[in-house]
């Protein structure tokens, strides 16, 4: 029954009906327990880009929303927190702090809900929240997907700012998702301040420990670089990143950023963040230059529900938020 509502399977075949091996009881129960799953993760609304990808607007059962992205190449980016705690200074879902952890099964509800939609194949840990804060519940939807979801262990990537635990229990578990790291500096004290809340490790420290699982795990790391202008779209960061990277097993994407309104932070332009990869492809760095998804529609993590917390103001009281 797990791997079914996984992967959005009928219970039964054509050639054997559910009804012929399943107890009574638990046929009587099924329209119950189905309508309880269907609540974990609702749709509330969806928001197609011009890049392909979808944004969509979730709601759990409680009224709280999170937000879900449909990406291309059958990629889906989950949410794992309502809110965040880490306080990225650039970062909408971050500005009110943290409302409540996503249980694990809210997790992969997200992902049944996105299958209704399209195909999935890969599943990145990427949306609303900050995976390693939620640690329990995260690695519990990532084991579920691994083993009854279909999903490739190498097609679940957990993204993090950096936490030890993450590398401590990851080395323990049977299902060894990919890793991306946000990095987006290799200076440590503006690390700090671009990302108030993250654990105090340095960006070599970092580095070395994303190096580790990498090699154990032969999956390359994924550095995720948030391109801010004038801040860390500089010569001295690129020198940083040559040294920092040079000879790792890793694969530095560069993400303009997403434009937030009221927020003072700007992206560089397509020819500065152009010239960043090639600079860096020159000095042996496999570097990908990414168009932030949902850009044309400002599906920005978090401003979907901001904006809806706006329009029914919800802004100062959110559901479920005393």
């Amino acid at each position: 029954m797990l791997r079914a509502w996984l992967q959005g399977l009928p219970l039964g075949t054509k050639r054997r009906r559910a009804e012929d091996f399943l107890p009574l009881a638990l046929r009587d129960a099924m329209p119950d327990f189905t309508a309880e799953l269907q609540r974990l993760a609702r749709l509330q609304s969806e928001h197609p880009g011009e890049d392909g990808s979808v944004r969509l607007l979730v709601a759990l059962a409680d009224g709280q929303t999170v937000e879900s992205v449909l990406l291309s190449r059958d990629g889906l980016c989950v949410s794992t927190q309502v809110g965040c705690a880490v306080g990225c200074v650039f970062c909408m879902t971050g500005r009110d702090g943290l409302l409540r952890q996503l249980g694990s099964a809210e997790i992969v509800a997200q992902v049944v809900l996105a299958r209704s939609l399209r195909a999935v194949k890969k599943v990145v840990f990427m949306g609303m929240g900050e995976p390693a804060h939620n640690l329990d519940n995260v690695l519990e939807a990532i084991d579920l997907l691994g083993k009854e979801g279909g999903i490739g262990h190498k097609n679940l990537v957990l993204s993090t700012v950096g936490d030890r635990r993450v590398f401590e229990r990851l080395s323990q578990a049977t299902v060894k998702p990919a890793l991306a790291l946000s990095l987006h500096t290799t200076d440590p004290t503006l690390r700090r301040r671009l990302l108030p809340k993250a654990p105090d490790i340095a960006p070599d420290e970092l580095v070395e420990l994303g190096e580790a699982y990498a090699r154990a795990t032969a999956y390359p790391i994924q550095y995720q670089w948030t391109l801010l202008e004038g801040i860390n779209d500089t010569d001295a960061e690129l020198a940083g990143i040559a040294r920092l990277l040079a000879g790792k097993y890793a694969v530095m994407n560069l993400i303009p950023y997403n434009s937030v309104d009221g927020f003072d932070y700007r992206r560089p332009s397509w020819a500065r963040a152009a010239e960043m990869a090639r600079v860096l492809h020159r000095q042996g760095i496999l570097t990908k230059l990414r168009h932030s998804a949902g850009q044309d529609v400002e599906g920005g993590c978090g401003q979907l529900r901001a904006r809806t917390l706006q329009n029914v103001g919800w802004v100062n009281n959110p559901p479920g938020v005393a």
